[in-house]
């Protein structure tokens, strides 16, 4: 396979050359929103029906409504274990290094204005709204404007009660089944976009923000990076590892969707591409549509890092100095909101703005100081959420007896062929892309 016809390469290329184009022609670059923006509206416009045909059909063939409930509450008992342990390693990290410290906050830093839009919004994200935001005002309405949770919540019900029809719904299933192939081929097509949506969104955070802005907060910048990185390689690697395979082999297995987040710094990007890879790496049908929307919602490990991370920041540049109990106070707070980042759009950095109106002795006003740099930073936050979500759906495949090992070891070694059997299809050139390899022990759930 020629290089230059893979999808890694050409996001890698486009990534490169958008930093490039921001770096010398920022005026111009910033104009390339657009293209950024465009392609994850078209990738976003996907997400709905993708969600809702996996999860149903996935439930409607599961064979008994008892295993929908054990699924889901492993996920969440997954979910609250891992996020709970990236917030404390933030706190540990942001506590050692005091990236804040050195810096101050004059009240010439301050946009008052962009403040006050994160402040009022984050008036939205109570416990209560956010849990009734989980139900639609009808189902049409949950579909048009795109929210995950609610059209999960229908996808549920409607999966439980195709299950409770039995025969008489079988027809229902099987042509969902087959839409959900025809809605897989128009992701495929929609993938070929990936470089210019990556180049768009890469020129336009370096050409609107530039690289000399990060500066000042480079201290923060390195300390969110390196968190991430130090969680997803030691904490996620070692879970991987307990569960059986290599973390540095699935993220070989996808590197494409990694790239691909980088670019755009957002991982709803490739939300369908890891359902579809998911599956056929050998996870069941019924994990996959119930993990991964639920996991992009719950399981915000990135978000969960920078929130932390963030505050205290904050709280260093402010002078502000907290004692032990104030501090696991906070930590007890973004356990809550952290878990609301799904809720808005733009939401680590307006479920951060509800966390310090919470916390009075933290002025909120310091959030002015990440305005500039926050897309920088959410690259970071995507990645890590990306990579949490893909490693938590293999997990929870085979804590519940339903991942293939054999099929799995196949995929992952580049000895199965693409797009072959019941598995979505996945091209042929990123299939030799995949030169990965794991060893997986024990034996599929019957």
């Amino acid at each position: 396979m020629r290089l230059y016809r893979s999808l890694f390469f050409q996001v890698l290329v486009a990534i490169g050359a958008g930093i490039l184009f921001g770096y010398l022609a920022p005026e111009r670059a910033a104009a390339m929103r657009p293209l950024g923006d465009g392609f994850i509206k078209l990738i976003k416009m996907m997400i709905a029906p993708v969600v809702f045909t996996t999860v149903v059909v996935g439930i409607a063939q599961i064979g008994a409504v008892k295993d929908v409930g054990r699924i889901g509450i492993r996920a969440l008992v997954y979910f609250e274990v891992v996020s709970t342990l990236a917030l404390v390693i933030g706190l540990l990290v942001v506590t050692a290094l005091k990236p804040g410290r050195g810096l101050t906050l004059n009240a010439a830093d301050v946009d008052v204005k962009a403040v006050a839009t994160y402040a009022t919004a984050s008036h939205e994200l109570s416990t209560t709204d956010f849990l009734m935001n989980i139900i639609p005002n009808t189902v049409v309405d949950a579909f048009a404007r795109g929210e995950v949770l609610q059209v999960l919540l229908f996808s549920v019900l409607f999966g439980l009660a195709l299950l409770k029809v039995g025969p008489r719904g079988r027809p229902v299933v099987a042509i969902l089944e087959q839409v959900s192939h025809a809605l897989f081929a128009i992701i495929d097509m929609l993938m070929r976009l990936a470089p210019i949506g990556a180049f768009g969104g890469m020129a336009f955070t370096i050409g609107r923000y530039g690289i000399g802005s990060l500066v000042s907060l480079g201290q923060l910048l390195a300390a969110v990076y390196v968190t991430c990185a130090v969680f997803i390689f030691v904490v996620l690697g070692a879970i991987a590892r307990m569960a059986g395979f290599s973390l540095s082999k699935l993220l070989r297995y996808i590197r494409d969707e990694i790239l691909i987040v980088a670019g755009t710094a957002s991982s709803e990007t490739v939300l369908p591409r890891i359902i579809e890879k998911m599956e056929y790496l050998g996870c069941q049908r019924p994990v996959v549509g119930l993990v991964v929307p639920t996991g992009y919602s719950f399981n915000l490990d990135g978000t969960a890092i920078y929130m932390t991370m963030a505050t205290m920041f904050i709280a260093q540049v402010s002078g502000v100095h907290l004692s032990i109990p104030q501090t696991l106070s906070i930590l007890g707070v973004l356990l809550l909101t952290s878990k609301g980042a799904a809720a808005v759009s733009g939401g680590g950095f307006i479920t951060l703005a509800a966390t310090l109106s919470t916390i009075k002795s933290i002025p909120i006003a310091g959030l002015a100081l990440l305005v500039g740099v926050d897309r920088f930073m959410a690259g970071a936050r995507a990645l890590t959420n990306l990579i949490g979500n893909a490693v938590a759906t293999v997990v929870i495949a085979r804590w519940d007896g339903a991942l293939d090992v054999e099929r799995a070891g196949r995929v992952l070694n580049g000895d199965e062929p693409q797009g072959g059997g019941d598995a979505p299809a996945i091209e042929t050139a990123e299939a030799e892309e995949v030169l990965v390899a794991a060893t997986y022990a024990g034996s599929r759930r019957s």
